[in-house]
C-alpha cells in the first residue's frame, strides 16, 4: 500500500538531508578507509533504510516500487558505498524470501533484515558463471534431512559482513531452470568460508568477496519455500526488481555529477570569463541533463507499471541499460569540465568516474540487457 503523499515527501526530505548533511561530507573518509563508519550505519538503521521494501508486517516500510526508486534517486547522490550498506537488505538479499519464502522463513528472517540486525547477501555469480547464470556449478546434494553444498561464489556484495546468504545451487545436473534451487544459509555455518575482500577499481567501502562452500551441511528447512527447483526463476524475479533500483541509483549519481559540474563551471574562469558561458561546456551540461531526465522518466514509468502488477522484464532491462550507460557518459563529460582537477582525487568527479563504471556490469551487464530486450521484443512482435 502506497504511503500518503505527505508521509512520502517527509521521508524523501529526511533522506535528502541525511545524504547532504551526513553522508556527502564523509565520502573522502570512506574512500580512504574503505569502511563506512559504524555511527552512520546505526543512523541508517534508525531511519529504517534497511527495511524499505520489506512488508510492514515484518517490520519494514513496504514501499511501492515507485516509492523505492524515489528513495534510490536520493541515495544515488552520494558515494555508492553508503547505499551498498543497505542495498542487499532492500533488494537482492531479502526479496527472494519476500517472493518465495515459507511463512516460517519470512517470520524468522525478514524482521531481522528490516531492522538491520543482519545483512543479507545474494550468492549467484561464480568464477565460471556470471552472465550465464544457468551454468552455475555449486551443488546441493540431498543427504537425509540435510543438503551438502559444495562450490564457490564470486564478487558477492556484502559477503564480508553478511549474516545470511541467499544461495543458488544446482540440485540436479540438467541445464534447465528446474535444476537450480535456492537455499538460505546463515553465516557461521560449518563449511562456509569467505575469501579476502576484493580490491576494486572503484566503490571503496562497498565490500565484496568470494563465498566458499566445502561440504557445508544445511537442514532441509533452509530450502527456500521448502521447494526444489525454484532458484533460477526466483533469482530472475529478484534481478528484475533490482535492475530498477540500480537504474534509479544511476540517475541520482548523474544528478550529483551535473550539480558538481555546474557549480564548478560557474566558479572557474578562463579567458576572462566563467567557463559556464562557453558553448561547448554548455553543450556537455545540456546533453547530461537531457539524458538524466530521460533515464529518470524511464525508471518512474517502469516502477509505476510494476506497481500496477504489469510484467516489467523488458522495461526494467531498458531502464537499467540506458541509465547505467547514461551515467557513464555524464561522468565522462564531468571530468573535462573540471579539466585537470577532474583527474585529481581531491574532487568527487574523479571518484564517481570510477565508481559508476560498475553499474554497467552488475545485476546484468549492458550486453545481457541487450540480449534480453531484443529477445523479448522479437517474441512480442513476431511471435
Amino acid at each position: 500500500m502506497a504511503l500518503d503523499p505527505q508521509t512520502l515527501n517527509l521521508l524523501l526530505d529526511t533522506i535528502r538531508r541525511f545524504v547532504r548533511e551526513r553522508l556527502i561530507p564523509r565520502e573522502a573518509e570512506v574512500a580512504e578507509s574503505h569502511e563506512v563508519p559504524p555511527e552512520l550505519i546505526a543512523a541508517m538503521r534508525e531511519l529504517g533504510l534497511f527495511g524499505l521494501s520489506i512488508p510492514p508486517e515484518y517490520g519494514g516500510l513496504g514501499l511501492t516500487s515507485e516509492e523505492e526508486v524515489r528513495v534510490a534517486f536520493e541515495m544515488g547522490q552520494t558515494s555508492p558505498a553508503f547505499r551498498t550498506v543497505v542495498a542487499t537488505n532492500i533488494g537482492i538479499g531479502s526479496q527472494a524470501i519476500v517472493i518465495a519464502g515459507s511463512p516460517e522463513q519470512k517470520q524468522h528472517y525478514l524482521p531481522k533484515l528490516a531492522a538491520g540486525e543482519i545483512v543479507g547477501s545474494f550468492a549467484l555469480t561464480e568464477p565460471d558463471a556470471g552472465s550465464d547464470a544457468m551454468a552455475l556449478r555449486t551443488s546441493a546434494r540431498a543427504d537425509g534431512d540435510h543438503y551438502v553444498i559444495n562450490g564457490t561464489k564470486r564478487y558477492i556484495t556484502n559477503a564480508p559482513v553478511a549474516g545470511l546468504f541467499t544461495l543458488m545451487a544446482r540440485t540436479r545436473p540438467e541445464r534447465d531452470a528446474d535444476a537450480i534451487s535456492c537455499f538460505l544459509v546463515e553465516a557461521g555455518t560449518p563449511g562456509l568460508s569467505l575469501g579476502l575482500p576484493d580490491k576494486k577499481m572503484g566503490q571503496a567501502g562497498s565490500l565484496t568477496s568470494d563465498v566458499i562452500f566445502e561440504n557445508c551441511r544445511v537442514p532441509k528447512s533452509a530450502l527456500l519455500g521448502g521447494v526444489e527447483g525454484n532458484g533460477f526463476r526466483t533469482a530472475m524475479k529478484v534481478l528484475d526488481k533490482g535492475r530498477l533500483h540500480i537504474a534509479a541509483v544511476c540517475v541520482g549519481a548523474a544528478e550529483r555529477l551535473i550539480r558538481e559540474s555546474v557549480l564548478f563551471a560557474v566558479d572557474r574562469k578562463q579567458f576572462g570569463q566563467r567557463i559556464a558561458d562557453f558553448q561547448l561546456i554548455q553543450a556537455m551540461i545540456a546533453d547530461s541533463q537531457a539524458e538524466s531526465y530521460a533515464a529518470r522518466a524511464m525508471v518512474l514509468d517502469a516502477a509505476r507499471m510494476r506497481d500496477r502488477g504489469e510484467k516489467t522484464t523488458v522495461e526494467a532491462a531498458c531502464a537499467k541499460m540506458f541509465a547505467s550507460e547514461m551515467v557513464g557518459r555524464v561522468a565522462d563529460r564531468a571530468v573535462p569540465i573540471f579539466g585537470g582537477a577532474g583527474y585529481m582525487s581531491d574532487y568527487p568527479v574523479e571518484r564517481f568516474y570510477r565508481d559508476v563504471r560498475l553499474f554497467r556490469i552488475f545485476e546484468g551487464t549492458t550486453q545481457i540487457q541487450q540480449l534480453l530486450i531484443a529477445r523479448e521484443t522479437i517474441k512480442s512482435i513476431a511471435g
